[in-house]
């Protein structure tokens, strides 16, 4: 008898049976919703990022409570700080009166558990150089100076609480050391997720706009024009699997990938080699470039935004930061 021909299509013939052979699904229980937001009274549309807004502290508490009803359950929280407050030591960001433990106390005290809070946590919204750590008189970032700034500014933002600590400096060192400083002042259930393979990437522009945080010169002092002595090379895959091995053995509870779409293989490469769950950050560029397009009449704005975040979870993220998160959320369930 002749072989029956394989017809893989008779899966695929009904939204029943496309449903019984689906792999991979998407909810807004897998999104966390980046947040801008300033001292100012009144919320200050992004240019570079069409629908985006820095907010207000009321803003933001708006914006939270509307992703809340929307099923997106965790905030991450993005602050600008005025140029009076930047040093070149960032001593704002373990400030207890500053605009991120402020705003916590906001979140909880309206939402408590029912919203988690993530913090970032950096010094370039702090540092007058708009580097991620202290930068020398030499021009040189420095890793252990700046870890210990680190440690204080999570155990400011743990004090005020926060749910979750999200170390995106690049440090060597940073996890083990701020689990440590948590597990030291009684914070053991607050959680870390690493930025463990930020790369070095051109698509981080609107964000540096959004917070006015990208590296610049002030005075003699030689300034790195880039962040990539400390974030990673985008030409490479092995390097981030020697991070997520040193992020995991330090304690860390999540793992991220940024950006998300140009690197899916990592992330890929990231999901089978650790338990952990993967994060992915679906960053400012690759949100501005579907923006752009959609709003040229170039795509459909509701079914490539969906297809991108559905690619995020294939390639293997279980998280998924993007700004798309309450669109996103409120598409899927119509």
């Amino acid at each position: 008898m002749p072989h029956p021909v394989s017809r893989p299509r008779r899966n695929r013939k009904s939204p029943v049976t496309r449903a019984f052979a689906r792999e991979t699904w998407l909810a807004a229980e897998h999104f966390i919703y980046p947040l801008f937001f300033h001292a100012g009274a009144t919320d200050v549309p992004i240019g570079s990022m069409p629908g985006c807004s820095r907010h207000s502290l009321d803003g933001l508490y708006r914006e939270s409570e509307a992703a809340l009803k929307d099923g997106v359950g965790c905030v991450v929280l993005f602050p600008k700080v005025g140029d009076e407050h930047k040093t070149e030591r960032g001593e704002r960001a373990f400030d207890d009166s500053g605009l991120v433990p402020v705003a916590i106390r906001g979140l909880k005290e309206r939402f408590g558990d029912d919203l988690l809070v993530c913090t970032d946590v950096a010094l370039d919204p702090y540092n007058c150089d708009g580097h991620d750590g202290i930068v020398s008189p030499q021009g040189v970032v420095l890793n252990d100076e700046t870890v210990e700034i680190l440690v204080k500014q999570s155990l400011c933002h743990a004090a005020a609480g926060a749910d979750i600590i999200s170390p995106s400096d690049m440090m060597d060192g940073r996890v083990a050391a701020i689990r440590a400083g948590l597990d030291g002042a009684g914070h053991t259930d607050v959680s870390i997720l690493s930025y463990t393979a930020k790369y070095a990437s051109a698509f981080y522009g609107p964000f540096r706009d959004a917070l006015d945080s990208a590296p610049r010169a002030a005075g003699s002092k030689p300034i790195p024009k880039d962040k990539s002595t400390y974030q990673m090379d985008p030409a490479n895959v092995r390097e981030a699997l020697r991070e997520v091995a040193l992020d995991e053995s330090e304690g860390a509870d999540m793992v991220m990938v940024k950006p998300a779409g140009p690197y899916l293989d990592v992330i890929r490469a990231v999901r089978e080699s650790t338990t952990l769950p993967v994060a992915a950050y679906q960053v400012s560029g690759e949100y501005a470039m579907l923006k752009a397009a959609c709003q040229n009449g170039w795509l459909d704005e509701r079914r490539v935004v969906l297809e991108s975040l559905l690619a995020i979870r294939r390639a293997g993220a279980d998280i998924i930061l993007t700004y798309y998160a309450r669109q996103a959320a409120a598409w899927l369930v119509e």
